[in-house]
């Protein structure tokens, strides 16, 4: 229960606030490494201790820890999605969505998307904040910035964010030039093709509509857009006024 305590400039000792038991316990707390089999509980609490780490995920009990991130293959496309998906947010309220936060599912898997759009717990949603300050529970909807189909985002981790609920899943893989998005049916994922002009709507969030061809293309003003259509449609006032409606009861 004793302060630790370090030299200062004029070499007296000055006693620190922290205890020494919770130095030793820092210091032996082992680095994660990629392939690390781990629950969740010691994930994080390894993660916790690196501070300086941007992103390991947990998934099926192994630790995944990506490459750098390049420009063009995933800085570039995260800030495209994450545009999008805020712009529906600030325009839907109670809606609420999310930039690479960890999301815990369950003791063995720990993932942390790049994007999600979710519905609060008591407006009939399936996640919560909890009092960590985590997401907890499954997401309505996920994307994740791939490089292809070899990815874990489109084996493992789309394995289990169909396990867990997650009703929307898009994957947008970057070398292949190639969005995909499935839908949550019957407990397994079914790809949902694009219309004739390329255009696919979220069965989840009415108004929510994403211009494949143009996102592909770079084109973000046609994707806002096209968007913006869909904020502008009926059945999205429709669930706007519904969802403030449910907030009010729960008042």
């Amino acid at each position: 229960m004793n302060d630790v305590q370090v030299q200062d400039q004029k070499g007296d000792m000055t006693p620190y606030p922290f205890r020494v038991e919770d130095v030793i316990a820092q210091e032996h707390i082992p680095r994660l490494e990629n392939g690390d089999r781990l629950t969740r509980d010691e994930f994080e609490r390894r993660y916790d201790a690196m501070p300086n780490l941007k992103k390991a995920e947990l998934i099926k009990g192994v630790v995944y820890m990506p490459s750098p991130v390049r420009h063009k293959r995933h800085s570039k496309p995260h800030r495209q999605i994450i545009t999008w998906l805020g712009t529906y947010c600030a325009l839907t309220p109670e809606v609420d969505s999310g930039d690479n936060g960890t999301v815990r599912l369950d003791n063995k898997n720990d993932p942390q998307p790049d994007a999600t759009l979710f519905l609060p717990r008591e407006l009939g949603g399936r996640s919560y904040i909890d009092e960590d300050d985590y997401i907890t529970g499954p997401p309505e909807l996920i994307v994740e910035i791939a490089a292809s189909s070899a990815s874990y985002d489109l084996h493992d981790k789309k394995e289990v964010y169909g396990l867990h609920g997650v009703q929307e899943y898009v994957v947008w893989r970057t070398e292949d030039r190639e969005i995909d998005w499935f839908r949550l049916e019957n407990g397994q994922y079914v790809k949902v093709e694009p219309d004739e002009e390329g255009i696919i709507e979220s069965r989840v969030f009415p108004g929510l509509r994403l211009a494949t061809t143009a996102l592909l293309a770079g084109d973000l003003a046609r994707v806002l857009a096209e968007l913006r259509k869909g904020l502008e449609s009926n059945e999205h006032k429709a669930f706007v006024q519904r969802l403030a409606a449910l907030s009010q009861a729960e008042k």
